[in-house]
């Protein structure tokens, strides 16, 4: 045969048995990771890049936003601070012209009172008309105190106590031998209280104290003059 012949293949066991070298036979192709491509690493970069500019331009708005958030948090927790103040601002107010209003109207009745009060005082019935007319006028005026009291109208009681000029409106000062200095002796006009404040000053009368003549030191009484007691002499030897 000639040489441009195909050698026949050689089995590997044969070719040990005649003292040859096997012949590696080609195995399955294995899977290898192909190396990155240069050019698609520099695609992926400026992506990256994009990711990292939009995650801080996302933080920067979430910082702005939520400055603004605490801004108008201030705003709003001053802006009801301020409502509130004004509501009770304006309750107070309201209560305030209340008191007034009913200050000036209970003002203007106390006098009524006041005549009712001096009238009963005065009155003495004798006959059984007078009694039933007297009785009439007690219910009249009982029901008229009624209404004050429930409206928050109290008088005060001021004979004894001590003067107060809070609540007193002194008028007259005499000696007293019963009371001592600066003490309400007599009330000359009744004074009335309003829910505690007072809503018309007690017209009272307040000793002095004792009087010169009781006192534990009086000043002796001058001696008349000379002239004085000639004739005084005098005229009572005439009289002799």
């Amino acid at each position: 045969m000639s040489g441009d012949a195909s050698t026949p293949e050689q089995d590997p066991a044969q070719a040990v048995s005649d003292g040859q070298q096997p012949v590696e036979t080609p195995s399955d192709p294995v899977e290898t990771t192909p190396a990155p491509d240069p050019g698609s690493s520099a695609e992926a970069s400026p992506q990256t890049g994009d990711n990292e500019a939009r995650l801080e331009q996302l933080e920067r708005e979430h910082t702005s936003l939520r400055d603004e958030h605490d801004v108008l948090r201030g705003q709003y927790m001053r802006i009801a601070a301020d409502f509130d103040n004004f509501r009770k601002r304006q309750s107070r107010d309201q209560d305030d012209l209340k008191i007034q209003l009913t200050c000036s109207t209970l003002s203007e009745i106390l006098p009524v009172v006041d005549n009712f009060d001096r009238a009963r005082q005065q009155l003495d019935p004798q006959g059984e008309e007078a009694q039933a007319l007297h009785r009439s006028y007690q219910g009249l005026y009982k029901q008229l105190v009624d209404v004050l009291k429930q409206l928050g109208v109290a008088p005060m009681r001021v004979v004894g106590q001590e003067f107060d000029p809070t609540l007193h409106e002194a008028v007259l000062r005499e000696p007293s031998d019963a009371h001592p200095e600066d003490v309400v002796i007599e009330e000359l006009q009744r004074g009335y209280h309003l829910n505690g404040k007072v809503l018309r000053h007690a017209m009272v009368k307040v000793s002095m104290g004792p009087g010169p003549q009781n006192g534990a030191t009086s000043e002796p009484a001058e001696a008349p003059p000379a002239d004085a007691a000639a004739e005084e002499g005098g005229s009572g030897d005439s009289n002799g």
